[in-house]
């Protein structure tokens, strides 16, 4: 079939206030990203040890209770998916989704996301809003945005990502929701992780993923099928200072990474009341997410090492085919080549 696109914001000149609107959209994003988790995990721990020490008690109650239900499916809200303020963080870029191919609501998914850039902003806005109605794009779908574990260990802030339909990368997880009897379940995995986060440098396409099988695994054992995805200027929308492997500073993020599960980076974006100033506002350079065509894949309860070096061979060539096929209308230079780590 054709590609088909979400319907794009206007392009008629923004007011001024139109664009403060998109710029507060942006920077809730990345202050919440950066800071919602430890702000809570410290105020939980402070009120501990004051007059209202007996909120702290009744949420740990709370979270010990509810522990397992990341692993379960979470609480998914469709009214914290469809709030305004999702339009005003795509349309501050633009963010776009583009459909190449059908995804019947009959079998389920495991979608591939590349790259990972420093916060995954085209995933979340594309996969856990409606912002550029994914439900409409692909009808009978249930989107699923699978992010580090520890994230769910975050007081509150577990609670507010759970409503994105956001779940933990785990097997136990994943497993759970690929094996739900309501078809249609579609995991994305942002197969790079935070080892990608590294490398987002803008202009480059690095991709960490030729050992990266585990999702390969995962479709086979359920038989869901494999779907490339790759959003186009994701690594343009911050500056990175990016380390020499072998350096003492690289070998501290990866260091850091094994011990706590993501690696530290250090980015940059412009200031948020002047561009020529470094902060934490985004540039706002266009993020075009393309879905490719499904790999079918069967059903191995025990794949082998041949099975799955199979498919992940085949995953990886779709890949860079559907690269190739929409870099130059997503304004990348034909010259540009995907380097696979």
């Amino acid at each position: 079939m054709g590609v088909a696109t979400a319907p794009s914001p206007p392009t008629t000149s923004k007011t001024l206030q139109k664009q403060h609107l998109e710029a507060v959209g942006a920077y809730q994003y990345v202050l919440t990203f950066l800071f919602m988790g430890p702000f809570f995990s410290l105020l939980v721990f402070v009120l501990l040890f004051t007059s209202l020490w007996s909120f702290s008690v009744v949420y740990l109650v709370w979270l010990y209770v509810d522990w397992d239900t990341p692993n379960q499916g979470g609480r998914r809200s469709e009214w914290i998916r469809n709030q305004a303020i999702w339009r005003q963080l795509r349309d501050y870029y633009p963010v776009k989704l583009v459909k190449t191919a059908e995804l019947p609501p009959d079998q389920n998914y495991v979608l591939g996301a590349h790259p990972h850039g420093i916060m995954c902003t085209g995933f979340l806005c594309n996969f856990s809003t409606e912002s550029n109605g994914f439900s409409q794009l692909f009808p009978g779908l249930r989107p699923w945005l699978a992010v580090l574990a520890g994230l769910f260990y975050l007081p509150v802030y577990r609670d507010y990502i759970m409503s994105f339909g956001l779940c933990p990368v785990s097997r136990q997880s994943l497993d759970f929701i690929l094996s739900q009897p309501q078809l249609g379940q579609a995991v994305v995995i942002m197969v790079g992780g935070a080892h990608e986060a590294l490398y987002s440098v803008p202009g480059e396409h690095c991709l960490t993923l030729q050992k990266r099988k585990g999702f390969v695994r995962l479709a086979l054992r359920h038989g869901a099928s494999l779907v490339p995805v790759y959003s186009f200027g994701e690594n343009d929308i911050f500056r990175l200072k990016a380390f020499a492997t072998g350096s003492w500073q690289h070998w501290c993020q990866l260091t850091f990474k094994k011990l706590m599960g993501f690696s530290p980076c250090i980015f940059w974006g412009r200031g948020l009341f002047s561009a020529t100033s470094w902060g934490l506002l985004p540039f706002a350079v266009p993020i075009t997410t393309v879905v490719g065509r499904p790999i079918p894949v069967p059903q191995r309860l025990r794949p082998t090492e041949e099975e799955v070096n199979h498919y992940h061979a085949l995953y990886m060539k779709a890949l860079e085919q559907l690269f190739e096929e929409h870099k130059e209308s997503c304004g990348v230079p034909a010259s540009t080549c995907l380097t696979f780590i």
